[in-house]
């Protein structure tokens, strides 16, 4: 594992689960997307430039952090015009920490919802 990823540790009692940080961005990425009124996911100009750099490739619009055997997601959106910001942004965080728990068994601290800007259709 030296390609240079950072990895979530989920130990246990025949060795360890090791869940690239890649792998969990791109899961709360699918359910973001997948959420009504989110028209697509942003980014900053920041990390794209960091990704030019040859830094971590990571899904576009997520970046995710791990501390105290919590995930925390940041998830930058575009919304559909006309529909109810905080209501997309409150069906998003419940979307993407189901979907982080559910597939890597690791609890969510937090899913930081960023309205980035709205899509004019």
């Amino acid at each position: 594992m030296s390609d240079n990823r950072e990895y979530i540790v989920h130990p246990g009692e025949s060795g360890s689960i090791n869940i690239s940080e890649d792998v969990v961005a791109s899961i709360a990425a699918s359910a973001a997307k997948e959420t009504e009124g989110v028209a697509s996911l942003t980014s900053s100009v920041g990390k794209e430039i960091s990704e030019l750099l040859g830094k971590k490739s990571v899904p576009r619009g997520v970046k995710i952090s791990f501390e105290d055997e919590a995930v925390t997601a940041d998830v930058c959106i575009t919304v559909d015009y006309g529909t109810p910001i905080e209501g997309v942004g409150k069906a998003v965080q419940k979307n993407v920490a189901a979907a982080i728990e559910g597939m890597t068994g690791f609890a969510v601290a937090a899913v930081n919802v960023h309205v980035c800007g709205i899509a004019l259709q």
